[in-house]
């Protein structure tokens, strides 16, 4: 018997086909989530650079108006998605150009809702792929086994023993756990890797927010100026700075 990939394939019963098929479909499904966070987050953060100096200025001119239209315009930001809401939302309580400890309250609680949507859309996806990647290998072990199962059924029926006689449907049969494996290690990697990048972007998240809450602060007093938020925020310095 021949041992080309091929050949196991119309070789293998149904059971075994349906085990490839099943895994087939998680690995397309898994490689599909994979490309869209990569170049989801990957525009996240080129627009979050773009977005951070213009509406630093924004601020620094106390232009509310333009920094939420500027805000609206990177609609793929995710520091832009928090502030420009957030801001959005506290706007009509500082429109004389004053701020109160109950704006503050506000801003905070605006700034919460936003950053939880915002990281509920960030890990959209990311159970598929811890999915695939815990369960790909046991789907694959399960053909396995049916599949050694039926190599020593057969030879139980065919009277014919020796090793020559089942290794052709063992070889057959180990395909499942190999292709099990290919789809679950890709999709362990890339879950642990976007898993770390979530946390970074959450981190920048909460660190600007943080910061433009620090700025409204200063409005209690009527010091709006030049913040440190605006400050550290234009140039990427500080405890969370925009990643590159």
């Amino acid at each position: 018997m021949s041992l080309s990939l091929l050949d196991m394939w119309h070789e293998a019963g149904l059971f075994a086909k349906g085990i490839i098929v099943t895994l087939a479909i998680m690995s397309v499904w898994s490689l599909t989530i994979m490309f869209q966070k990569f170049f989801a987050i990957r525009a996240a953060q080129a627009e979050t650079r773009k977005f951070a100096p213009e509406f630093s200025q924004f601020l620094d001119e106390d232009n509310l108006t333009e920094a939420i239209n500027l805000a609206q315009n990177y609609k793929k930001s995710h520091v832009a998605r928090v502030l420009g809401n957030s801001l959005e939302e506290v706007k009509p309580l500082i429109t004389d150009g004053s701020v109160t400890v109950a704006d503050i309250n506000s801003a905070e609680r605006a700034v919460e809702r936003e950053m939880l949507m915002t990281i509920v859309d960030q890990k959209r996806g990311l159970g598929v792929l811890a999915t695939v990647g815990s369960t790909a290998p046991f789907v694959g072990l399960l053909g396995t086994t049916m599949g050694i199962v039926n190599a020593f059924t057969g030879m139980a029926t065919s009277g014919s023993g020796g090793l020559s006689a089942i290794s052709a449907g063992i070889a057959e049969a180990l395909i499942t756990t190999a292709f099990g494996l290919l789809v679950a290690i890709p999709a362990v990697w890339t879950y642990n890797y976007f898993s770390t990048k979530i946390d970074n972007l959450t981190a920048e998240m909460t660190y600007t927010s943080k910061e433009m809450i620090d700025y409204l602060i200063k409005g209690v007093s009527g010091d709006f100026g030049r913040s440190r938020f605006t400050r550290e925020f234009s140039t990427g310095t500080g405890t969370a700075p925009i990643s590159q």
